[in-house]
Parts: C-alpha cells; structure tokens; sequence
C-alpha cells in the first residue's frame, strides 16, 4: 500500500457512489498471469497486463503489456476520460493508446522517479528518466500536480496544462482520539516520547536518516511500515520498534499515539502520511523539498530543514520531545490545518479536471477537423 494506491482507492469509492462506470487497468502479479479471472476493486471489473518484478524491490511490479494491448482494451471501452494515475511504463502506454484514439488523458505526478535512480545505484539514468516524464506529460491532455514545488518543476521543464490537486485525508481514521495510551505504554514503558516514522522501508525513504535521532534522550523511534531495506535499517536503528505494516484503523491508532513525526525523504511529491500524522494531532519534522513545503507551516505545525542537514532535524525534533507546552501547541494546530481536506471535497475537483480534460480534447479535435476541411478546400482550389 503506497499513496498512489490508497488515493486510486478512495477516488474509485467516490466514482461508485456518483453512479459512474469505471474499468481499471492495472499490472498482474506475474509475467504470465494476465488476470483471466473475474477481479473486482470497489465494485468494478479489473483487467490485468502481464507484469515483471522491479529489481531490488520485487513486490513492486512493471507492467509488461505493449500499446496495441492497451489501445484494444481501451477501443472496447470507449471511455469519456483515462484517469492515469501514476504514468511510467503502463501509464506511458495508456497515453499513447489513449492519444491514438482521439481519448483525453488526466495523468497524475504522483512520483518523482527520476530522482530515485542514484538510490537504486543507477545515478547514469536520471536524465533519461526526466527525458521519459518530459515525454509522458507533454503528450498527456492534463496534468495533475500534488504541490507547488511539483508545479514549478514541471513548468520549468516546459511542461505545460498543468492544475494542482492535492490528497484527502481521512479524518475519521486520522484523529487524535484514536490515541492509545495502552499501545503508548507498550511501545514505551518507560515513559518515553514516541518518534515515529510511516513507510514504504526502501532506498528513497531514506529511513537510515532516523539513525541521527539515536541517542535522543527520553525518546524511542517507532517505525511503522515494511519494505525491502527493513533488515538494514533494523541494524542502523537498533532501539527502534519496528511495528510492520499496519492498516486501517490500526494504522490510525499508531500514528495518533505517536509525539512526533518525522519524514527524511527528499523525493516527496505531496507526502500523505505527513498529513494523516497532522491529522492525528501529531506535529512534524521533514526535508524542507517537494510537498511538505505545502504541508508544514514551520514554527506553528511543525519544522523543515535543509535535505542533508541531519543536525537541524535532530535539533528540531529534540525541541518537540522535550518541550511540552511547545509540542501541545504544534499538534493542535497541525490538526486544525488539515480540517476541510475531506476526500469527498478533493475527489469533487477531480471530476472537474476530467470535465476540462473533456472539454479541451473536444476543442483540439475541432480546431483540427476545421484545419483539415480548409487544407482540403485550398488543396482542391489549387486543382481547379
């Protein structure tokens, strides 16, 4: 479970209560298994692509299908709007497909790819890796950017038909009454304060960053999560409790049990756990790069501190372990800044975005029937 899965999830539940027909178009669990049998994801049918494992991290999975595959499923279904939710490879083929068939495309930055390539020790790849996103967005008829920092980044690389559409955020599941003291106690039976960490525990988290909070006084780090990198970062941390992978309710009850959070990864696009853990009433510390930027109002909900600067994030999280008075100000602020980024109100915009994706398909198409009748017309007037 990552943020672009969750976001897919909650924007399909919205779709179904509209009453709208959705198909979803998504990697199989292997090379060979295409999906043949009946699969449903909130109530609407799923069709798989062969897929192949990503190295160094084989539960993620790369679609393996090609164009042609993609553009017969989407002729059969002739939808009013691709929704690609994170393009790379099979959202790469979806926009082709989509675009040779005259479909309007919304793709959404979801991952700063590009730059994880030093971290899986392929630093020779970056560029060609931003030449594939230049590409990819381009040919898209929308994009769908998560931050400011994403939007800027973009526009900077010529990317144009760019809107901001941020995360939701469960405010049911995501609250500071879901706090435990029991777990609290559990974790920390000492009496000390809970930094936590929520994740995926691979390279581009860059978890092993935590290993500056070791010797923290009345402190223990709480590391919620799995991934690849877990017995690694096991040995860098090693008075950490490492919890695993949580879901659902009982994911909102670790991080509202938590005192601080913390985020060291400087590849973020938005950064959605920063805003469950706000949510809970959490204050954060994080990377002052990409979308924490928008998410932390420094010195009211939380600190930012230079990628790199692992002092300042010590330093800041030092200040909320140990004053009281300070870190019961930061949460109660945190909170009440992510009131109002319901679900429900973001997916709302999102509908808007497939209206304008629909809307200016429909103009190019004009403008290019109209460009074709006058080529036709002087073309026939040359022959007279």
């Amino acid at each position: 479970m990552n943020g672009v899965t969750n976001s897919v999830l909650h924007v399909l539940a919205h779709l179904r209560r509209r009453g709208d027909e959705v198909t979803v178009i998504a990697p199989s669990s292997s090379l060979l298994d295409a999906g043949q049998d009946a699969e449903l994801c909130e109530g609407f049918p799923v069709v798989r692509v062969p897929s192949l494992p990503f190295p160094d991290y084989p539960k993620v999975r790369v679609a393996a299908g090609f164009v042609p595959r993609i553009r017969h499923l989407l002729a059969e279904l002739r939808p009013d709007v691709v929704h690609v939710a994170s393009p790379f490879v099979l959202g790469w083929r979806a926009i082709q497909a989509a675009r040779s068939l005259g479909l309007p495309t919304v793709s959404v930055y979801q991952t700063e790819v590009p730059t994880y390539a030093s971290r899986y020790r392929l630093p020779w790849a970056e560029e060609l890796l931003w030449q594939h996103v230049d590409r990819m967005h381009t040919s898209s008829t929308l994009t769908l950017v998560p931050s400011r920092f994403c939007k800027d980044q973009l526009s900077r690389r010529g990317i144009r038909r760019l809107k901001t559409w941020r995360r939701g955020v469960d405010l049911r599941r995501f609250s500071p009454a879901r706090r435990d003291e029991t777990l609290r106690h559990e974790l920390a039976p000492g009496g000390q304060r809970l930094i936590g960490f929520v994740g995926r525990l691979a390279a581009e988290k860059q978890v092993e960053d935590l290993a500056a909070l070791n010797s923290l006084p009345d402190s223990r780090l709480v590391i919620i999560g799995s991934g690849p990198a877990e017995e690694q970062l096991r040995r860098r941390l090693p008075g950490a409790h490492f919890a695993g992978f949580r879901s659902g309710d009982d994911l909102g009850r670790h991080v509202a049990s938590l005192d601080v959070f913390v985020h060291p990864g400087e590849a973020e696009t938005f950064c959605q756990t920063i805003q469950e853990a706000m949510a809970a009433a959490v204050p954060v510390v994080a990377v002052g790069r990409g979308g924490p930027l928008d998410l932390v109002d420094e010195g009211r909900t939380g600190w930012l501190y230079r990628p790199g600067d692992l002092a300042r994030m010590r330093s800041a999280v030092a200040h909320l372990v140990s004053d009281d008075d300070a870190r019961a100000r930061f949460a109660r602020d945190a909170a009440a800044s992510v009131q109002g980024r319901t679900w429900e109100a973001i997916c709302n915009q999102l509908i808007g975005h497939y209206a304008r994706a629909i809307d200016v398909t429909e103009r190019l198409q004009r403008q290019q029937a109209k460009d074709f009748i006058r080529q036709q017309a002087w073309l026939a007037g040359g022959l007279r």
